[in-house]
């Protein structure tokens, strides 16, 4: 009985139509999974970038009126977010001279606050009207970053259906205090920092970090001295920060653009936020 099996030229045949079909295969697949693998990084970059501007917009509608200051370069920002606020009694600021000659303390209309010691160590700001974006502190333009029509609480007391304020003795502008009765506590500043965007072999090069847990200044720096700082977006190729204050409307117009790349892949989202100015 003669023994079965392949010969050597058969074997060779074989791995040969084998070699030729795989190729094919590889040949046909190729471009749906290389469009899959766009498409991932397509959807991973955009969701990177629209969180990273949905988390500027909601501190922004959230900041103290007239306290934006994108510092001029377009690629930084920053501002006083607001903890709280609410409507003063008008008559117990005037009889304790909170913009005559000054007060420590200021009661609320209705309660902010939840219990007695609440707010305490933030700051109380009524009618801030600049944001100081050229870093100097004069008579005229009045802001908050300089400590203008601000105070530091020291105490505050839970009264039920009003609550009091405690703090050095400050004098509000102007004379006759704001026109809405209007105050803001103010937790601290918030600064927001695109750093070394551009590109290079296909990938952004910059970053864009959300900066908080910082002293108030009058002078902006970014980042600033001393903060805590979290990472929002890497691989950052483009961002572009514009303000219009829009003063005289007390209603502003942030736009914001970030641009990420990745392998070739760039995704570029705008945003515009509204902002509240009024005082």
């Amino acid at each position: 009985m003669r023994a079965q099996g392949f010969t050597l030229v058969e074997m060779i045949v074989v791995i040969v139509i084998t070699g030729i079909v795989a190729a094919m295969v590889a040949v046909l697949i190729r471009r749906p999974v290389e469009g899959y693998l766009d498409s991932e990084r397509r959807a991973r970059l955009t969701d990177i970038a629209d969180t990273a501007l949905r988390r500027i917009a909601r501190d922004v509608q959230a900041a103290l009126p007239n306290s934006l200051r994108p510092n001029g370069s377009g690629q930084n920002l920053e501002m006083l977010i607001t903890a709280t606020g609410g409507r003063y009694s008008q008559n117990a600021a005037d009889s304790q001279g909170c913009f005559a000659a000054g007060c420590s303390s200021l009661t609320s209309l209705g309660s902010v606050i939840a219990a007695s010691g609440e707010q305490v160590g933030r700051r109380l700001v009524i009618y801030n009207l600049y944001n100081n974006d050229a870093g100097g502190c004069g008579p005229t333009n009045p802001s908050a970053w300089c400590g203008n029509n601000s105070a530091q609480i020291t105490a505050s007391t839970d009264g039920g259906a009003t609550d009091t304020f405690t703090f050095a003795s400050t004098v509000f502008r102007p004379a006759t205090g704001s026109p809405s009765r209007r105050f803001y506590i103010v937790s601290g500043p918030v600064a927001y920092v695109c750093a070394n965007a551009g590109a290079s072999g296909g990938n952004g090069t910059g970053t864009l970090s959300r900066y908080e847990n910082y002293a108030i200044t009058s002078l902006p720096s970014f980042p600033p001295a001393g903060a805590t700082g979290r990472l929002l977006a890497q691989r950052v190729s483009a961002c572009q920060f514009t303000y219009q204050p829009g003063a005289t409307e007390r209603q502003g117009l942030l736009t914001l653009y970030l641009e990420l790349m990745e392998a070739g892949e760039k995704v570029g989202l705008y945003h515009e936020v509204h902002v509240d100015n009024a005082p």
